[in-house]
């Protein structure tokens, strides 16, 4: 069998990827199986350029359709993308990021990353009756607004957009930039209890793609979470969007009274 151009790092596709012609497993699934396999234990790192589908359907002895099937299961799955002039890349891994009462700031510390902030709004601005109504508050005159741009060890991630109830955190910039929100509620004296937030989807307006690196159109994720004290008083109302390329949510189910 001839060697393929896709080798990194002592992984070769020709020599590492072993497919079984009798099993009941589709060819192509064999192949991106082992693909991501290689991904996600950092054989195959961010960055590195799969050959030709034609390179790579001869050293596997698999025809092209077959090859282009298997890629594009990984690139559906964000694990791949294709450039023009460049070729098939891998791309980082998505951050799984379980549902909790948590920051972003702090599940990404939490992983491993390397959490950065850029603070685009942090202002003191009149409270309208909508905005009453989201924090629960109807006679709220004054709310503090938050939009922060979240980045993952140097690639934007997810564009953050807050209203707190003005006098519950007067938080400086610099403090925006090196701390998780919650973490600074806590730090200030809140004491958080629970939260009600709602997961959806859309796709990406010209200024989502362009502050987060995406084509306009395409899919995000989408957040809106209300945050109470153990008062039940609501301390923070957040609505946020997510590169769906680099981000999942995780969730465990168990069963209820039967």
């Amino acid at each position: 069998m001839s060697k393929t151009d896709v080798t990194f790092a002592g992984w070769d596709a020709g020599r590492d990827i072993v497919l079984d012609p009798g099993s009941p497993e589709p060819l192509y699934f064999q192949v991106s199986r082992q693909l991501q396999a290689a991904i996600a234990d950092g054989r195959l790192p961010a960055g590195a350029r799969l050959g030709n589908e034609v390179d790579l359907a001869a050293s596997l002895r698999l025809s092209r359709p077959t090859i282009r099937q298997a890629i594009q299961t990984l690139v559906n799955q964000g694990l791949l993308v294709r450039r023009r002039g460049v070729g098939t890349q891998v791309v980082r891994t998505k951050v799984a990021r379980p549902l909790r009462l948590s920051s972003l700031f702090d599940d990404l510390a939490g992983l491993g990353g390397k959490p950065e902030s850029a603070v685009l709004v942090n202002q003191v601005e009149e409270a309208g009756a909508e905005v009453g109504e989201l924090l629960e508050a109807p006679g709220l005159t004054h709310v503090r607004r938050l939009k922060r741009l979240r980045s993952a060890d140097g690639e934007p991630l997810a564009l953050m957009n807050n209203y707190l109830p003005d006098g519950v955190l007067d938080p400086a910039d610099d403090e925006l930039r090196e701390r998780g929100l919650y973490q600074l509620l806590r730090s200030a004296g809140v004491r958080l209890h629970a939260a009600e937030q709602h997961i959806g989807a859309r796709l990406a307006t010209e200024e989502d793609a362009e502050l987060l690196d995406e084509q306009p159109g395409a899919a995000l994720l989408t957040t809106q979470r209300t945050t109470y004290d153990d008062t039940g008083r609501v301390v923070e109302y957040g609505w946020h969007v997510y590169r769906a390329s680099r981000y999942t949510f995780n969730l465990s189910l168990t069963n209820g009274p039967q």
